[in-house]
Formats: C-alpha cells, structure tokens, sequence
C-alpha cells in the first residue's frame, strides 16, 4: 500500500487556517494532523477543541489527532464529538493504556499509541496488536520546525518486525523533521504514514511540495 501524507496544521498560518485546510484538501495529503498540546505533557501550548471543530468544518480529509497531554481519558469522549478519525495517546501519559485503547475504538475512531524518542519499542510487545496506529516520535514533542532525530529510522525497523512478530495491522507513522532528505528511507525502511509540517507550510508551492512527499519525488 502506498504510504499516506499527514500534514501538520501545527505549522500552518492561524491567521487563515481556513485557506490552510482548503489547501489541503485540494493536495495529494490524506489525513490532516493536529498536535494537540497541554503545557504539561510537553513544554507546549497549542489548540482546543473550538479549533478543533473549525478544522473539521473545513477538512474534506480524515482529523489525524495526536494527543501529547497528560490523563488523556478525560477527553476521549470531547475528541470524538469534536470530529476526530484517528485519535493517537502518548505510551508515556497512559497508566491503564489497554483501557484508554479500547475506549477510543468503542467509539469508532482508530486509536494510536505514540513513543517519545527515549522510550524503547519493545514497551508495546503486549499492546501492538490492539492499535490501528503506532506514532514515532523523531524529535521531542512540543515544537515544530525541531531537527530530525537520525535513530528513528532504526526504530522504525524494530518496530516494523514487532509489528510483523506479533501478526499486528498497525500502521506505522513518523512526527518531526521529515522533508526530502529523510522521506525516501522512512518510507523504504516500513513507514506507512509521513507527518510534515513546516517543510510543507514554509515552501513555496504547499501543493507541490505535499506532492514530493507523496510520490517521493523532489
């Protein structure tokens, strides 16, 4: 299966999100990624669910949320009415993961777990076959525009073998640094799902430059 493109709105100009998603939609992007930041998780602050719902409003693709906060159960049920598909919590911020994975399925949504870069892949051996989505992290969570961290692409393979070991469905998705210069190996080393996010706001054509990432042509 071709990988897929996860844009991330992170990036994108606040001042006209909505000219933002409609570009998105109109691109070669299949999902639309949001980080969602509590100032606890991460060192970070980012949106809310009113953002959230403009998002929605707007996105003709799937809502790819990626939860870095702490105690996500609380706002499983909020995520789901504010339009998530896809809604990925942190290994790290989870004491009862199994739990929290099985709520966001009985919703419908397709549930992520994500590993900080410090975190080995083997924590996910009894949980991996449960998840739709395992999110490696390739830089630290909370900002973006941060610089790749090269040892994602080891993970990356241990956990496509995991993966494959265990006889999972999950897919594969990589968060942070990812432009031209990494795209190719990601994928060519088991990545299914790519996230950018100011590679693609900061270009000079978005359009195009979702389209490289797509056909790994740039």
């Amino acid at each position: 299966m071709a990988h897929l493109i996860s844009p991330s709105l992170l990036s994108a100009d606040f001042g006209n999100l909505q000219r933002d998603i409609e570009m998105i939609n109109k691109s070669d992007a299949d999902w639309i990624h949001l980080d969602i930041m509590d100032g606890l998780f991460v060192p970070n602050i980012s949106y809310g669910f009113p953002i959230i719902q403009l998002v929605k409003k707007h996105a003709k693709k799937p809502i790819d949320a990626h939860l870095m906060i702490v105690d996500p159960d609380r706002y499983i049920d909020d995520f789901y009415k504010a339009g998530a598909n896809i809604l990925t919590v942190h290994y790290e911020a989870c004491n009862h993961l199994h739990r929290t994975i099985q709520k966001i399925k009985s919703l419908g949504m397709k549930a992520g777990v994500s590993l900080n870069p410090h975190s080995p892949v083997h924590l996910l051996s009894d949980i991996i076959a449960d998840v739709d989505l395992v999110l490696i992290m390739s830089v630290n969570p909370g900002y973006g525009g941060q610089k790749f961290i090269p040892n994602a692409i080891e993970r990356i393979k241990e956990l496509k073998k995991l993966i494959s070991d265990k006889k999972s469905k999950a897919q594969i998705e990589i968060d942070g640094g990812v432009d031209n210069t990494n795209a190719k190996i990601l994928v060519d080393s088991g990545c299914d799902v790519l996230v950018s996010g100011s590679y693609i706001f900061k270009s000079e054509n978005q359009i195009e430059t979702i389209k490289g990432l797509k056909n790994l042509k740039f």
